[in-house]
């Protein structure tokens, strides 16, 4: 059967996948797969009747056509529906009160005549042209997709990738989608292309299998992969079976696009990045800093204010030209550093600080002092070609570089802040080793010590006025191997509620947030306290606990939907991938403050600057009032609140407990088993990151 009706509104819709009941303007109620169409439109719509026992008559929707509305009422809610960037509800009325029933032949045919509306200007004109073009081209990929059974998340960053282009370039190879646009997987590629009757051992298909193998292998914390476990990977991804003698293989080392050192298989950029960083290290050790000795007596040292290791640190600044400082909370590590900056202060260097993130960068410049820059704005990244501006050939100007929370750099990043380190800088490493690895590939810091090759300052002694924190003396507790103290007392900054029942930790979660630690300690529930869990699956996972944070701490009634998540005016978001483009990071975090309906775009405050993402780059974004603990390296807040139970078991090691505790400014708050604590307590056991760094297999 068929009808012909226009979209009132949608009960319910899936952004994944186009499912939807939607209710028609003939009253009649549809159900199936939509995608890509708006509150609004009409449509045609092939199916039968089916009776649900619950909600009565309903069509049931086998296939469908778009059908530009007829009536002016029809056209006003098609245009003000969202569809077009440009154009909202208001600005719909006024279109349409221009050109009546001739608005749509206007907008496809002579869309500069749109002028002729008050208030319109060139630039809305050519919003409205583009907008209006991207509509029809993203439909028809939403269409195409759905007929291959594929999410329709990813249509606008398809059209936006490949324009005029994507079905054609999808059609040929859909493994290319893999490589070019973030988000989607092999898996999906390969669903596409099982599809379109690319099945087996096609060349397409294997060549896709290895390279997604490696960059799978690459988000673990690997650089490299054995070659026997490449194949593996490979048996798992595709279910073909490979060998060093498979033409696929043999193409892509032929080519470059991977390389083969021994057993070893790597993807071209990690291979160069760990050549380069072995190899700048190496050339940078040679020789010593050029400080004339009469400088050298004439500076000011006040030996009594400092501990053994610590003047060995500053000496050492000043006698080497890379040294490493690591160390745990409270054991002086900011004290040493300011030691360090004040004896180049003497020798009028020009210092530069920088950290990996944001956040690790402002709480650098407040401790220290002074200005201190993301790596990526210390080297002025490039947008345009992806490079930066400082490298081999163009090398930063500075007598004195400190680096600090070294831990979270991954060895691409490493190596392009080497290459654009000038010959006479002294480079100051500072980091604590203990702390989970990078996110990214590579265990940069635990290498460069391990290698014996810089001199490594490790301090460990805490200072008095620390001792008195129970974050702190736990810290260390634990990353010895002992159980931390958890008995709760007035006044302490560490507190363990016991509750094993995972369902009741998220009761107690939710308490604390919204009521019981604002009201005790003034602490803003949003800005101030931050819940870190080792999961996110589970009803202490960071996804359930997100909406459940959001809907009891944003009323806001702002709000937007996309792809299966809900974003309101007000929300803590993160940013989940590097965007050197917008000049955002990876675990970098913001605050959602407006939602702009007409450019469909969303406004973050990264902490002092508005980035604007479209709605299809929001997929970039996650609720952040509950965040993994891994995305909380390199920052601080000042209340953490951490469940740890046994439903996190395969998560619990020593090293993510660590690293949690000590993201704890002022009050800490654990709330879990005595069972869990201590499985994640006696749990040494580091997860081995294949890396070739100065030969650390």
């Amino acid at each position: 059967m068929k009808i012909k009706a226009a979209i009132e509104r949608f009960t319910y819709y899936n952004e994944e996948n186009g499912y939807a009941v939607a209710q028609l303007s003939n009253g009649a109620t549809a159900v199936g797969h939509l995608p890509g169409v708006n509150v609004g439109e009409t449509v045609k719509l092939y199916g039968e009747w089916t009776s649900h026992p619950q909600y009565g008559r309903q069509f049931k929707i086998e296939k469908f056509e778009t059908v530009y509305p007829g009536t002016i009422t029809g056209i006003q809610k098609y245009l003000g529906s969202g569809l077009i960037k440009g154009i909202g509800p208001k600005m719909s009325e006024r279109i349409v009160n221009k050109f009546k029933d001739k608005t749509l032949y206007v907008i496809e045919n002579d869309v500069d005549r749109v002028a002729e509306v008050d208030g319109i200007g060139d630039k809305r004109i050519e919003m409205i042209r583009n907008g209006w073009e991207e509509q029809k081209e993203v439909k028809n990929i939403m269409i195409f997709l759905q007929s291959h059974e594929i999410s329709t998340t990813f249509a606008t960053k398809i059209y936006k990738t490949y324009q005029h282009d994507a079905i054609k370039i999808v059609k040929e190879n859909p493994y290319q989608l893999t490589y070019d646009i973030w988000g989607i997987g092999f898996k999906t590629a390969d669903k596409i292309a099982e599809s379109l009757g690319i099945t087996g051992d096609d060349y397409r298909r294997v060549r896709a299998g290895i390279i997604y193998g490696l960059n799978e292998s690459s988000n673990n914390g690997h650089v490299y992969l054995p070659f026997e476990k490449l194949l593996k990977e490979c048996k798992r991804l595709i279910n073909v079976n490979i060998d060093k003698e498979n033409t696929v293989f043999r193409d892509l080392i032929e080519k470059e696009d991977i390389i083969k050192e021994d057993s070893k298989i790597y993807l071209p950029s990690l291979y160069y990045a760990e050549q380069g960083v072995e190899n700048r290290i190496k050339e940078h050790l040679k020789g010593s800093p050029d400080i004339k000795k009469n400088k050298i007596k004439q500076l000011q040292l006040n030996s009594d204010f400092y501990s053994e290791k610590q003047l060995s640190a500053i000496r050492k600044s000043i006698q080497e030209k890379i040294i490493i400082l690591t160390g745990g909370p409270g054991t002086g590590k900011t004290t040493t550093l300011k030691g360090i900056i004040d004896i180049h202060q003497q020798l009028n260097h020009n210092i530069k600080l920088c950290a990996p993130t944001g956040r690790a960068a402002k709480r650098m410049s407040e401790v220290i002092g002074l200005e201190a820059k993301t790596i990526h704005r210390l080297l002025e990244y490039q947008p345009r070609n992806h490079t930066f501006k400082y490298n081999e050939n163009n090398p930063l100007e500075a007598d004195l570089l400190v680096i600090d929370e070294v831990s979270m750099i991954d060895i691409v990043l490493m190596n392009s802040v080497l290459k654009a380190l000038s010959n006479k800088t002294i480079l100051i490493l500072v980091g604590d080793v203990d702390q989970l690895p990078s996110v990214g590939p590579g265990s940069v810091l635990r290498s460069l010590i391990n290698s014996k090759q810089i001199p490594v300052i490790a301090l460990q002694k805490i200072f008095r006025q620390a001792e008195r924190s129970k974050i702190v003396t736990n810290a260390h507790k634990i990353n010895k191997g002992y159980f931390p103290d958890i008995k709760n007392r007035a006044n302490s900054d560490f507190f363990f509620l016991e509750e094993d029942d995972p369902e009741e930790v998220q009761k107690l979660i939710l308490e604390l947030v919204k009521t019981r630690l604002p009201d005790k300690y003034n602490y803003d529930p949003i800005r101030d306290i931050q819940v870190l869990t080792p999961m996110y699956r589970g009803e202490t996972g960071a996804s359930q606990l997100n909406e459940l944070l959001q809907e009891r701490l944003n009323p806001n009634r702002i709000e937007l939907s996309r792809g299966g998540n809900k974003y309101k005016i007000g929300d803590k978001v993160m940013q989940l991938r590097n965007n050197y483009d917008k000049e955002i990071f990876n675990g970098d975090h913001g605050f959602i403050t407006n939602i702009d309906e007409i450019n469909q775009l969303v406004q973050i405050k990264f902490d002092d600057r508005i980035v604007d993402f479209d709605y299809p780059d929001l997929g970039e974004l996650t609720l952040a009032y509950a965040i993994s603990i891994h995305k909380s390296q390199g920052s601080e807040y000042p209340c953490v609140v951490m469940p740890i139970t046994t439903q996190h078991y395969i998560m619990l090691q020593r090293n993510l407990l660590y690293t949690g505790i000590t993201r704890a400014e002022e009050l800490l708050i654990v709330i879990g088993s005595k069972k869990a604590l201590a499985i994640a307590t006696r749990n040494n056991k580091v997860n081995e990151r294949y890396s070739s760094l100065f030969h650390n297999d």
